[in-house]
């Protein structure tokens, strides 16, 4: 805000801006003079908007002066001003009360200038001890200093916080370009693992499914070469009757064919020592199990047995601390009777540490027979992989993995053969590639009698989008691969084999596949 104009802009003014009141109104109370009160005459002069009014006294008391004090700025000396054009309109300025002094009612009012600082008496002295002599220009020019210094100030910390900010910027372009960085290689390192993983079961499976059709190719052969090997002999006996010189040429062939057979019979002998040998460790397996299941039983008689222990020298304690804190005079008897049950105790206690020691024994053993079980269970697995053909009540089911014909079967309901044949190997390839992804985990936890439980979330955008677009049934076979490899494999993520009860549609317990082992053996033995 500018300041109103003056006539003289030399002109020297006390600053802060200041105002001179002389000829207040007092009274003489208790030989000392009295007059308003400073807020008093701030409310009569409130249209000035003052800061505040000093009524100036001295030894007598009230001088009938006071000093209004504006304040620093422009308008408090536009204020003042107004103040001061105010008295003199009225005829109440300085210049008046110059000329009629005390002959003249009422308060005068002007802007206090340099001579009202140099005039001896209260008003000087006020003004010299809390105000400057300044002119306008001078209080413009001081503005003028301090808002230059403060835009340089201003100025300063912007360049300040600018660099500081350009910084800020390039640490943060180096940090972003370094994390996409660590991204595209881990992104390139699950993209190599995932292939590996992929390549190492195609080529497991590959190899499997080769052992698989050697053997049942040589099984055919050797089965194909015995029934042309009997034929033969057939024929040759038909033929010796004919001519005494075919019976020579018969003998010379049957001679041959028995040392064919022989041979036969030689592979033969091989092949049932293998299988015999198969039995031995079928028999071997079960027998192990047996003895864990003993030992099991065993150990959870001794858990039976230390919480009965535990639960009598619980009882003996109560006994002894009632004992020792029956009231009345304890006699011999009763001594007696406390050294019984102290002594008892301490039986018990020893009989308690053997316990324990018995229980961390069969418990260490329980855990040796577990791990021999969980061993014996993956021999089976490895071996009848390589034997199980066709679809037999107990076999090897790997869990997690998408069966492709079923997908066919499902995606043949809506398009033809060859479509459906083609949609359902694009899916089972993608899908495949999806369920080994780490970061793709479609399931919410439930409780279900106080247990958590991951169930498949339907909420999730692929698996409704699989739903949308091919249904119900190919929805429920993805769904059903997620839950096995979750339950199987969830670190992995990829198939892996296990004993399958398919006639119940459950896991197979060792003893089922060991049952189903024998029946295949004794059934192969009868066949030879």
């Amino acid at each position: 805000m500018e300041p109103q104009a003056v006539q003289n802009r030399d002109d020297l003014f006390v600053w802060p801006w200041m105002g001179v009141l002389v000829n207040v109104p007092t009274e003489r109370k208790n030989g000392r003079h009295v007059g308003e009160s400073g807020n008093r005459l701030k409310e009569k002069l409130s249209c000035f908007c003052p800061q505040k009014v000093i009524p100036l006294w001295n030894y007598r008391g009230h001088t009938g002066n006071a000093i209004v004090e504006f304040g620093k700025d422009w308008t408090a000396f536009n204020n003042a001003l107004a103040f001061e054009n105010h008295f003199e309109s009225e005829g109440y300025g300085k210049l008046d009360w110059k000329a009629y002094k005390h002959r003249r009612p009422g308060m005068f009012g002007w802007v206090a200038r340099a001579d009202d600082q140099k005039y001896p008496g209260p008003i000087g002295d006020y003004l010299h001890k809390n105000g400057d002599l300044k002119t306008i220009a001078d209080v413009e020019n001081e503005e003028a200093r301090k808002t230059n210094k403060l835009v340089a100030n201003l100025a300063s910390q912007i360049e300040v916080k600018r660099r500081h900010v350009e910084e800020l910027e390039c640490k943060y372009n180096e940090t972003t370009t370094s994390l996409d960085m660590i991204m595209e290689q881990k992104d390139q390192l699950l993209r190599a693992y995932n292939e590996e993983i992929h390549k190492m079961q195609q080529l497991a499976r590959r190899h499997s499914q080769r052992i698989i059709d050697e053997n049942q190719k040589l099984r055919s052969e050797l089965e194909s070469k015995m029934q042309n090997l009997d034929l033969r002999s057939k024929q040759l006996d038909e033929l010796v009757a004919r001519s005494e010189s075919d019976r020579r040429n018969l003998e010379h062939e049957k001679e041959k064919n028995g040392v064919k057979t022989k041979h036969l019979k030689m592979a033969t002998l091989v092949q049932q020592k293998a299988d015999e040998n198969v039995l031995k460790l079928v028999e071997k397996h079960k027998l192990e199990k047996q003895v864990a299941l003993d030992k099991i039983i065993k150990l959870e008689h001794q858990l039976d047995a230390k919480q009965k222990l535990e639960l009598e020298i619980k009882q003996l304690q109560g006994k002894l601390e009632v004992m020792k804190h029956m009231p009345g005079e304890e006699d011999s008897e009763s001594k007696k009777r406390i050294d019984e049950l102290s002594e008892e105790l301490q039986d018990k206690y020893d009989e308690m540490d053997a316990m324990e020691s018995l229980y961390h024994t069969l418990l260490i053993k329980e855990r040796k027979s577990n791990d021999e079980l969980q061993d014996a269970r993956k021999k089976l697995i490895d071996g009848l992989q390589t034997i199980t053909t066709g679809r037999a009540n107990i076999g090897i089911k790997r869990m997690g993995e998408l069966d492709l014909k079923s997908l066919a079967i499902a995606c043949g309901r809506k398009l033809s053969k060859e479509d459906a044949e083609v949609t359902a190997a694009i899916l089972c390839s993608k899908w495949e590639a999806d369920i080994k992804k780490p970061e793709w985990h479609p399931f919410r936890v439930v409780m279900v009698n106080g247990k958590k439980r991951e169930l498949i979330s339907e909420d999730d955008a692929k698996l409704q989008t699989l739903r949308e677009e091919y249904g119900e049934e190919v929805y429920s076979l993805v769904t059903k691969a997620l839950l096995e490899v979750n339950e199987y494999n969830p670190r992995g993520r990829y198939p892996v084999p296990e004993l399958w009860n398919y006639k119940e549609g459950r896991k197979a317990t060792l003893k089922e596949a060991l049952q189903y082992v024998l029946k295949q053996w004794r059934t192969h033995k009868r066949k030879r």
